[in-house]
């Protein structure tokens, strides 16, 4: 859906729901629109990029906010539907002493950033510090897609193109390796 979406008029906007909403509740990151925005329009990916972490930065918002006051009913059935549940206080734990290098560290990661917004307002971790950490992780995040679109874009989508089935395998293992380091490593 969300590829089929970049092809619209108003996929800007779209993408920027999705990456609002994936930075507290929703599971597909905003690359499955950013990457094809910016592969079908290279000189805007800058533009998609700071929109997409405008957007995340707004929705970590919304995860803090579940964290620090619905983490009792929503929260904890949002950590406990990504295989978080019992890993939480930990997670508190390490903030206390690793606070900033966590957000900004997972932030940049694929591993899915909801996790570490409600996290972040659970542990009662300080709002505008969460928030300017969250525009440099998100931020790093998404330029440095945009950076290799810009760049490469016309080329990658070439390559892309030639060897969809390929890539689309690479995406996949990606994904899942995601998943896999996310659920059993942290």
């Amino acid at each position: 859906w969300c590829i089929a979406a970049a092809g619209k008029p108003h996929a800007s906007w779209i993408m920027g729901a999705v990456s609002f909403v994936e930075s507290s509740f929703f599971p597909v990151p905003p690359d499955v629109m950013l990457i094809p925005l910016s592969l079908a329009r290279p000189d805007r990916a800058y533009f998609y990029a700071t929109l997409c972490t405008v957007t995340s930065v707004a929705g970590g918002v919304l995860g803090y906010i579940i964290g620090a006051y619905l983490y009792d009913s929503v929260g904890l059935w949002l950590m406990q539907i990504y295989g978080y549940g019992d890993k939480i206080e930990a997670f508190r734990q390490a903030y206390a002493e690793w606070g900033a290098w966590i957000i900004v560290l997972k932030g940049m990661t694929p591993i899915p950033y909801k996790i570490v917004t409600i996290a972040s307002g659970f542990a009662a971790y300080p709002i505008v510090p969460f928030i300017l950490l969250s525009f440099v992780a998100r931020g790093m995040r998404f330029y440095l897609v945009a950076f290799l679109l810009h760049r490469y874009g016309p080329r990658a989508r070439e390559i892309i193109e030639e060897r969809l089935g390929f890539w689309t395998t690479v995406g996949a293992v990606v994904v899942i390796v995601g998943f896999i380091i996310a659920v059993f490593l942290v």
